[in-house]
């Protein structure tokens, strides 16, 4: 029998956060307990049904059960590129300036591979995606995390990075609104990116999985509508959390064409793109209306001023988001020390109370000291839970 032995890039992985998660909600439920999951940013809001009937009806054609082209169906990335148009005012060439990906994930795991090696520095935001440092460890690269601290708003201080850092950086990546902080970026904040990135010679990578959940008419910018945007960086979009398609695995990037191009080089070297019967579906997606997405993002708003208050009221420090479907809250103090760490009082939640949420070191060491809870059940289940973390704590 041979050894199998997994390579360093693996062997150096820490945990991925929500497989964990996923496996302590599997034996929560084993075990029997009425578990409320405000874990995962998975919604739970069905896609809307003409998103599904579009799926239905391109799955009768044959042509569309061949390999897809790598870069995606052209009308597709037309779709996208009138989308960009109508919603930031941003003008792309579905040829060159759009690229379709199995969901933005892949996208992100990619682009490292196109622009980053050994020597390279990727500057990622922390707390952040998990999927941004892994993406540089897989390049060979050294990731190097910007913290995100409420006193500054949750925006990077692009300041404070060396400048031998910053003379070796590569990749930045960057991600509003945000996720865990439920943050948006204000004004004037990706006009410093530009120039930062213009100065330093980085790509800039903004991930806008989020854009279109927001609250109050504070609709978010696209960082592509800032003068200068797209001579340095793109900009990755979602399908998943807008539509509520998670499962569908449709995504795209937009903004330089060079950029796109050294992404779509890694891309047609490792997967064969995305299911035209799903980027029909995501044509129909794009074109919905605000019939539609409006009562969507009353829902999240609604969840959200439930959780908050109630929060607020057991006396726990949340941040109330202008946008994201997610709350970031501070952990409360004990008797024995200062404050839990993100671990104990996620596990505190769990074991006492039935609730599980994610503990914010998970998502980069910036974020320990938070929790982040998801809005991804419904309004009686997140006031049950509010109950229950006030009888625990």
């Amino acid at each position: 029998m041979i050894r199998i032995e997994l390579a360093s890039r693996v062997r150096n992985l820490p945990p991925y956060l929500f497989a964990e998660i996923d496996r302590l909600k599997q034996e929560t439920l084993k075990a029997g307990v009425d578990l409320i999951d405000l874990s995962i940013g998975d919604p739970d809001i069905p896609t809307p049904p003409h998103i599904v009937d579009a799926l239905k009806k391109s799955a009768d054609n044959p042509a569309h059960h061949r390999y897809p082209s790598y870069e995606g169906m052209l009308s597709f990335r037309e779709a996208v590129a009138d989308w960009h148009k109508r919603r930031f005012n941003v003008s792309l060439d579905p040829r060159t300036e759009v690229l379709s990906l199995i969901g933005s994930k892949e996208g992100i795991g990619h682009i490292p591979l196109a622009f980053a090696e050994a020597g390279d520095v990727v500057l990622y935001s922390s707390p952040g995606y998990p999927v941004y440092p892994v993406s540089a460890l897989f390049a060979g690269a050294e990731g190097y995390p910007m913290p995100l601290k409420e006193e500054n708003a949750f925006l990077p201080d692009l300041k404070s990075i060396p400048a031998d850092t910053a003379k070796r950086a590569k990749l930045m990546f960057i991600n509003y609104p945000n996720n865990p902080t439920s943050a948006s970026a204000p004004d004037g904040f990706f006009k410093e990116v530009v120039e930062f990135a213009a100065k330093n010679n980085v790509i800039v990578c903004h991930d806008a999985a989020y854009s279109e959940i927001f609250f109050e008419g504070k609709r978010p910018r696209s960082f592509l509508e800032t003068p200068g945007a797209k001579e340095v960086g793109m900009e990755f979009h979602s399908l998943s959390k807008t539509y509520n398609m998670t499962g569908w695995r449709l995504g795209f990037a937009v903004g330089n064409k060079d950029v796109l191009a050294g992404l779509g080089k890694v891309k047609s070297n490792l997967d064969s793109g995305v299911f035209e019967c799903v980027q029909e579906a995501g044509i129909a997606a794009l074109a919905t209306g605000d019939d539609v997405l409006a009562p969507l993002r009353n829902i999240w708003e609604e969840r959200r001023n439930i959780l908050y208050e109630g929060l607020s009221k057991i006396g726990l420090h949340a941040i109330k988001p202008e946008a994201t479907f997610y709350l970031w809250a501070k952990c409360p103090g004990t008797s024995s020390r200062r404050t839990l760490d993100s671990r104990a009082f996620s596990r505190l939640l769990l074991e006492k109370a039935g609730v599980l949420a994610t503990p914010g070191v998970g998502f980069g060491a910036a974020g320990e000291g938070y929790i982040r809870f998801a809005l991804t059940t419904d309004v009686a289940r997140i006031k049950e839970a509010v109950e229950r973390i006030k009888k625990a704590i």
